[in-house]
């Protein structure tokens, strides 16, 4: 009965900051070296829940170059070690790594280039001292990289899933509903 009455809210995760040196046309460097077609990345996991604390398994994020074609290639990757976060707590997790195979040539034509982070994680709900059962987690966002190697918003960039919405949530319900009834109309009638 107590599970029932607690809620868990949706909790956030976005990267906070994203800086890629080889973009960075204030550098005034001809070449990209090593040190220079490295990402450094800020990610923020923020626990809005007044109760419940998240158990995160080990994050998995994928970094992929978009070419003009909309097609995406991975150029790094990196892995954290699972943790807990307790209730309305803040987590950051932040590191460079190097990117290989960016098509630097493509990059630098002029265009505003866009990295997707990828985020996969299996988590848990800690309850008062329960955990609830474990739920998969697979979000990502493209990030446009200005000419100053950073992100171009100035905002975090939210991570979301692919899956739609909450059909309910949106204006769509009368829609939906004017579906069952034709549908009973139509077969069960």
């Amino acid at each position: 009965m107590l599970q029932q009455a607690i809620h868990c809210l949706n909790f956030t995760l976005q990267t906070e900051d994203f800086y890629v040196p080889a973009l960075n046309k204030t550098l005034n460097s001809t070449t990209t070296t090593a040190a220079t077609t490295s990402i450094y990345f800020d990610i923020e996991l923020d626990n809005p829940n007044r109760v419940e604390g998240i158990y995160y398994n080990t994050l998995d994020l994928t970094f992929y170059y978009k070419h003009s074609n909309q097609t995406y290639s991975p150029v790094a990757n990196q892995t954290f070690v699972g943790f807990y976060q307790g209730h309305k707590k803040k987590a950051r997790r932040s590191r460079t790594v190097e990117a290989t195979g960016v098509p630097w040539e493509e990059v630098s034509n002029g265009s505003m280039p866009v990295f997707r982070v990828g985020l996969v994680t299996s988590f848990r709900f800690k309850v008062l001292s329960r955990k609830t059962k474990e739920h998969e987690l697979a979000v990502g966002a493209d990030v446009a990289v200005n000419d100053s190697g950073e992100k171009d918003n100035q905002k975090g960039v939210r991570l979301k899933s692919g899956a739609p919405e909450m059909i309910w949530r949106g204006r769509t319900w009368p829609l939906v509903i004017g579906s069952i009834i034709l549908f009973n109309l139509l077969f069960i009638t």
